[in-house]
């Protein structure tokens, strides 16, 4: 299944996919962190969103 790049946010908001450009910017603009920062995190805890947030010292869902 191909993503609908209409769409803003995430086709799966519980993941976070950083193969997706659109998704980089989209987690990026809601965690308030740059790109590598992001990524750092996902290398570090996975793709589940909670462990991103909370290894961003974030709170998730908002």
């Amino acid at each position: 299944m191909t993503d609908d790049l209409t769409k803003r946010r995430p086709q799966d908001a519980r993941k976070v996919n950083v193969n997706e450009p659109y998704e980089v910017r989209w987690w990026c603009s809601e965690f308030g962190v740059t790109e590598t920062q992001l990524r750092t995190a996902v290398t570090a805890v996975g793709v589940e969103a909670g462990n991103v947030a909370k290894h961003l010292g974030k709170r998730w869902p908002k």
